[in-house]
Order: C-alpha cells, then sequence, then structure tokens
C-alpha cells in the first residue's frame, strides 16, 4: 500500500506540540465521544417504556452501531487525504446537532435515524487515535496510544453509569440532552488545543477505500487480529444490550440507574489489564480471549448481582488485553497507513457489533438471558479456536 505524503510539514514536524496537556485532551475527548454511543443502552427501558415498543428498542442500540462502522468506514479514511483537525471538529458539531435531535424525537424511528447519526460522528474518537500516532515521536507512540486507548474504554464504561444516573432522575431524553451539551464542550477544547494536520495521501476518496481492501487481503496479522477481536465484540455488545432490559424485568425489577452502575466495576478491568499484558506476554490475547468466555458463563449461570459484577470485571478486562495486544500488533504492521488498517480493525468490531446487539434481541425473546450468555460465549470461544488455530 502506497502512502504519498504531501506537504513539508510531517508528524516530527508536530512531535514538539504533543504534550501532556493535548495527550490528556485527547484522552478525554476520545474517551467522551466513544461514549457517546453508549449513552442509550442503560436508559432502552425507558425508551421502550416512552414509546410503548417493548423488546423491539434495542433497534436503538443497533442502529448506533451500525452508524459508528459506517462512520469508520466512510469518515475514518479521509483524516489520511485531509486536515485531521477541521474533519474532528466538524465530527464534534454534528455530534451536538444530532444529539438535541435524539433529545427531541417524538417517534421510535425517528430516534433510530438520530442513533444512526450519532454512530457516525462518535468516529471522532477513532480519528484521534492515527492523529496522535501521526503526532507522537517514535520512542513515545506505544505510550501515547495506550493512554488514549485506556481514555477510550473509560468513556464506554463511564458512559453507562451516567446515562443510566440521568435517565432514572431525568428520563430518557435528558441522557441525549446532555450529550449534546458534552459533545459541544468537545469541541470547544479540541478547536483550542489540536494542532492542523497535512494530508499523508494525494489518492482519490474512491482509491483511498479500494485500499482498505489491499490491507484485509495482503495482512494475514490484521485478518487474524480483526477477527478475533470482533468475535468478542460481537458477546460484549450482546451482554449490554440486554444487561438494561434483564435488570428491570421481573427478576430483578430495579431501574436503569442500577444497571448504569455496573460501568463503575469494569475499570477494575481496566486498571488489571495493563499488567496482565506483561504478565502474559506473547500468550496475552488468548489469555484476554479465556477470561471473557470465564465472564460469560459465570454470568450465564449464576445471574445474580454479584455474579454480574465479577463478570464485568472479568469480560472487562479479557476485552482490553485482547483490544491493547491485537491492535497493538496490527499497528506494528501497518506503517504508514495505520489510519486505513485502524479503520479495517475497528469498522468490523463494530459491524460484529452490531449484530451481536441484534442477535442478542433475538436469543432474549427467544429463550432470556442464559440463551444471550450461550451465544456470547460461544462467539468468544470461536475466538480462542483461531488463536489455538493460528499456532498449530
Amino acid at each position: 500500500m502506497t502512502v504519498t505524503r504531501t506537504g513539508s510539514p510531517s508528524a516530527l514536524s508536530h512531535s514538539n506540540q504533543l504534550g501532556r496537556g493535548l495527550v490528556a485532551t485527547m484522552s478525554v475527548a476520545t474517551g467522551l465521544a466513544a461514549a457517546s454511543q453508549y449513552y442509550n443502552q442503560p436508559v432502552l427501558g425507558l425508551i421502550g417504556d416512552g414509546f410503548a415498543v417493548g423488546a423491539h428498542v434495542s433497534i436503538v442500540a443497533t442502529a448506533t452501531q451500525i452508524g459508528y462502522a459506517l462512520g469508520l468506514l466512510l469518515l475514518v479514511p479521509l483524516g489520511d487525504r485531509v486536515d485531521r483537525r477541521r474533519l474532528i471538529l466538524l465530527q464534534c458539531l454534528g455530534l451536538t446537532l444530532t444529539m438535541l435531535a435524539a433529545s427531541a424525537a417524538t417517534e421510535l424511528s425517528a430516534l433510530t435515524v438520530a442513533s444512526v447519526m450519532i454512530g457516525v460522528f462518535a468516529t471522532i474518537a477513532q480519528q484521534i487515535l492515527p492523529f496522535a500516532a501521526e503526532l507522537a515521536p517514535a520512542d513515545e507512540r506505544e505510550r501515547v496510544l495506550g493512554t488514549i486507548t485506556s481514555g477510550l474504554l473509560i468513556g464506554v464504561l463511564l458512559a453507562r453509569t451516567l446515562s443510566g444516573f440521568v435517565g432514572a432522575w431525568l428520563g430518557w431524553r435528558a441522557v441525549f440532552a446532555v450529550g449534546a451539551v458534552i459533545a459541544a464542550l468537545m469541541f470547544a477544547g479540541l478547536a483550542a488545543q489540536l494542532p492542523r494536520s497535512r494530508p499523508e495521501t494525494s489518492e482519490p476518496y474512491t482509491q483511498l477505500l479500494l485500499s482498505l481492501l489491499r490491507a484485509a487481503r495482503n495482512s494475514r496479522v490484521l485478518r487474524r487480529a480483526t477477527l478475533t477481536q470482533s468475535l468478542l465484540f460481537f458477546g460484549f455488545s450482546a451482554f449490554w444490550t440486554i444487561l438494561a432490559l434483564l435488570l428491570q424485568g421481573p427478576r430483578f425489577n430495579l431501574g436503569s440507574g442500577i444497571a448504569g452502575l455496573f460501568g463503575a466495576p469494569a475499570l477494575l478491568g481496566v486498571i488489571l489489564a495493563p499488567p496482565a499484558i506483561r504478565i502474559a506476554g506473547k500468550n496475552a490475547v488468548p489469555v484476554g480471549v479465556a477470561l471473557v468466555i470465564l465472564s460469560f458463563i459465570n454470568m450465564g449461570f449464576l445471574a445474580n448481582l454479584i455474579s454480574i459484577g465479577v463478570g464485568v470485571v472479568l469480560l472487562v478486562a479479557g476485552l482490553q488485553i485482547a483490544l491493547i495486544s491485537n491492535q497493538s500488533r496490527v499497528f506494528a504492521v501497518a506503517g504508514a497507513a495505520r489510519g486505513r488498517f485502524n479503520t479495517v480493525f475497528m469498522a468490523t468490531q463494530f459491524t460484529f457489533g452490531a449484530a451481536g446487539s441484534a442477535a442478542a434481541s433475538i436469543a432474549w425473546e427467544a429463550s432470556g438471558w442464559s440463551a444471550v450468555m450461550i451465544m456470547a460465549a460461544v462467539s468468544a470461544a470461536l475466538a480462542l479456536l483461531m488463536q489455538i488455530g493460528s499456532r498449530a
């Protein structure tokens, strides 16, 4: 894959601009942007009650993840040929407007359309990652990317806590209104600190998209890492899509605030992941996959609040261990095409995530919580088989 740089300023000329303050801002913005696609999950029960649609409300979560996959495919590659700062700021504005549209939706169909666009614009997070890789000196790149990736997952987890509490006290519309305020604050913070970038290629847009196919076809490392992580994310999305419905159902009779609380213990999983990677070494990916499988088995068989809390810690730790390790492998072979490799890696994951949300709704209606957990465990087991097969 050929990447043609245009303009004189390169990543090296920007490296002196990537101080701790900018790294912190990028990490926070990445977390907030990624969080915006998950605000709806803890309040799905409230939305379903408001529109009187029952379990069909899961289409909102599915639509958001489909939008995210579309944004990864259609917007993130543009970062290689336009000023990433301008693109990021435009997406912040789009996210603000679509959050407002979601908060004002009067029908499920309107909320579904707004949710697709929220997902599209939430790919700000995946614009920031390759931008940080461009700006960082080579000897600091891994640390910088690790910091920003941690911010991303923390944002995703805390989103559920924030959304659950806001939804419980003020209703689901307030959740999206708060999301609009957060997106506007992101715009202000990034506009003040982000430097301009120079395009890394002059390839036409259609060629950029075709280069994604070449990347997937030519890199075995990319294919294996992408499929492994996508199978894990299938189950991860299935779990979070149905959790609020489980807790609000007759088994527990709890509100959306409790569903959001499960984002808090998951932070322990984020903290445990880096030392676990160092201990596991080259076996980090299969170790992470095994933890994910264990979490689904635990939550499926026991299905009480304590087992779900423990399962969330195992799930997030395992997912993060595998994600950091797989993403490092992808960036190691991507060369100058990091943005497009990241598009393949992440777009496939979120396509699987959308499928996981949709499949979880079907499994939930057919056989309940145990069926959802069995489905998620089988998906993770396929990821483990891939890892075993690649070593044979």
